[in-house]
């Protein structure tokens, strides 16, 4: 660039329902788009983002292959009522221990299964309205997280840890993003570098 700081503005739209859970929860339908998103749990005056996750496809395909995971026992499963208090409590731990553990999952499946949909009726999502840009969606995914992991409790203690992000190269010039939304998102700054 020639020497002028880029800039964006971000737009979060939301909150939306986790895609077949709109009766449960009276939240809007989740548009089928593309692009960067927020999973969160409602926490006092707002919302407490739980992750950033991105898409290339349909918003609502990506969607349903979450879901998949989480009734396969994939994912992390936390108890609702706990984290909309701030606290991460896990139902069901996911990943590498439950693909150790199956005869685990398999014996303590209802309860995990009751908690998943307890957990994503109470997950309101938001998507953020930018260009399809994919290496900003991916610097912006990773900007969030690594936000995240950085804030005080409980705002750090939500997320789950491990994901594979893809922060800004040496390479590229920084990005500053102004995130303009409606709700409060903790953890989420209104000006952030990415």
């Amino acid at each position: 660039m020639d020497g002028q700081e880029q800039r964006i503005e971000v737009n979060w739209k939301g909150p939306f329902s986790w895609p077949g859970y709109e009766k449960k929860n009276g939240l809007q339908q989740l548009p089928n788009t593309s692009g960067v998103y927020l999973q969160s749990f409602m926490f006092e005056e707002g919302f407490l983002i739980y992750a950033a996750g991105l898409t290339r496809r349909s918003i609502l395909k990506r969607f349903r292959e979450h879901t998949k995971k989480y009734i396969n026992g994939e994912y992390n499963v936390l108890d609702l009522q706990f984290a909309q208090k701030g606290i991460r409590k896990e139902i069901w731990h996911g990943w590498g221990y439950a693909r150790e553990h199956r005869d685990e999952f398999e014996f303590r499946k209802k309860e995990i299964i009751e908690g998943v949909h307890k957990e994503l009726t109470g997950f309101p999502i938001f998507i953020a309205e930018l260009e399809n840009q994919p290496r900003i969606h991916e610097r912006l995914e990773a900007a969030i997280m690594n936000q995240l992991y950085q804030m005080a409790p409980p705002i750090c203690l939500i997320p789950d840890r491990g994901m594979q992000l893809s922060p800004r190269w040496a390479s590229e010039e920084p990005i500053f993003v102004k995130n303009n939304r409606l709700v409060v998102l903790y953890g989420l700054p209104d000006d952030l570098e990415i």
